[in-house]
């Protein structure tokens, strides 16, 4: 059993048979669905989870309850990989109260038409229930990233449970060897990332809490005091699927969804990313990159937004200080995969950034223009003076273009 506490309990399941997480996120790790139980005088239940995990869900709701019976679903999101099994939980637990807000409601209505709930509580903004020791307090997080949204806050242990806030990509029984931030950061971008002022304003309402655990709806727990709560081997490593997945520096994290959230720049480096149909843009990127490595920049990222993962790209786009977009003309416009790409980025409100960019067009390149009339929209956008037009084929002087383009991209490094 996965305890975060005495009487706080880890309850989710794992999913390793996801090929696509939301329809389009390639989750090669798979995937937690996170749910969690307080025991106390009355029991509270955080959360349902995936419909293709209901009965192990139930399953171990069960082994959980010892015997007892639940008082209070409390339901944090209503999306369907944390709200799903909401009906299965009502027909083995039919006098639990239900516990959400006005929107929580409408949206179970719609989700479950004509879903009979005999108990509801419908909670305001700041509203509390005591559980006996356990006191929760609401904190309504709207468009973080559904308009329902809210999170709860256990004065006991002081446990923030967030609902997909904190969250990331991976299943908690595999060891991820990039540590947290990086599926983390694709999650956040690719899912949350368009509402970084709704994160901001939670963020201030977190400021004012003493949190000691947060416990996401998906992704492992983090906190600064679970390494004595939760249970050990005989080894002294912890048992369960969260052992692996821990850390202890709730900090980081704090820190990390502040910089993502309000659009600066975590790093120094320079992303590059390009659509090439006949290699010789692709050649152009290339260069570029050996030319700033060249100079110490201290990262260079290049990936080709035809063949490698656009949410990756993504990550790459928002975690640099520095973008490079080359493409080919298209149809008098660019290359779709790079239209695709930009309008991700104007999706996601991309700002506070240096972007150079870089053009191929045999007969008459349009690309840089208009990449720069889909992005001149944006936020604290600076774009570079030596940007470059390919024709065909790179030149000499195409050549001493990219390196006076590396000469500014690394100045200041």
């Amino acid at each position: 059993m996965n305890k975060i506490t005495d009487s706080v309990i880890y309850i989710g399941a794992n999913d390793h048979d996801i090929d696509l997480f939301e329809g389009h996120f390639e989750v090669p790790l798979g995937m937690s669905y996170n749910s969690y139980i307080i025991m106390d005088e009355k029991i509270a239940v955080m959360d349902t989870i995936d419909r293709h995990k209901t009965d192990e869900w139930l399953a171990n709701l069960k082994e959980a309850l010892a015997g007892r019976t639940p008082d209070y679903l409390i339901i944090h999101h209503m999306e369907p990989d944390h709200s799903a099994s909401i009906a299965a939980f009502l027909a083995a637990y039919p006098n639990a109260t239900v516990v959400g807000n006005k929107k929580t409601f409408n949206m179970i209505s719609q989700f479950f038409p004509g879903l009979a709930i005999a108990n509801k509580l419908e909670m305001e903004n700041g509203g509390t229930l005591s559980l006996g020791t356990h006191e929760l307090t609401f904190i309504f997080a709207p468009m973080v990233h559904w308009p329902e949204v809210m999170m709860s806050y256990d004065s006991a242990d002081k446990i923030l449970f967030s609902a997909d806030a904190f969250g990331k990509f991976g299943a908690l029984d595999v060891e991820d060897p990039e540590g947290w931030a990086c599926e983390a950061r694709r999650y956040y971008f690719g899912i949350v990332g368009k509402y970084g002022a709704q994160v901001q304003a939670v963020l201030k309402k977190a400021a004012d809490l003493d949190i000691k655990t947060i416990c996401p709806l998906h992704g492992p727990v983090l906190g600064t005091n679970l390494g004595e709560n939760l249970d050990t081997n005989l080894d002294g490593t912890l048992s369960g699927d969260l052992g692996a997945n821990l850390d202890k520096n709730l900090d980081y994290y704090l820190n990390l969804y502040n910089i993502w959230s309000s659009y600066e720049p975590e790093s120094k480096g320079v992303c590059i990313l390009y659509t090439s149909v006949y290699g010789n843009t692709k050649e152009a990127a290339e260069l570029l990159a050996e030319e700033l490595r060249a100079r110490g920049v201290p990262k260079v990222a290049i990936s080709d937004l035809a063949r490698d993962d656009i949410h990756e790209c993504i990550e790459d786009a928002f975690r640099y200080d520095k973008l490079v977009l080359a493409t080919t003309t298209y149809n008098a416009d660019v290359f779709p995969f790079m239209r695709e790409f930009i309008e991700m980025l104007r999706e996601r409100s991309y700002q506070k950034r240096t972007v150079a960019l870089i053009e191929n067009g045999s007969w008459a390149p349009m690309a840089i223009k208009a990449m720069k009339a889909k992005l001149e929209s944006l936020k604290e956008i600076t774009f570079t003076e030596n940007n470059v037009t390919i024709l065909s084929a790179l030149t000499d002087e195409n050549r001493a273009q990219l390196a006076a383009l590396a000469d500014e991209l690394a100045a200041g490094y």
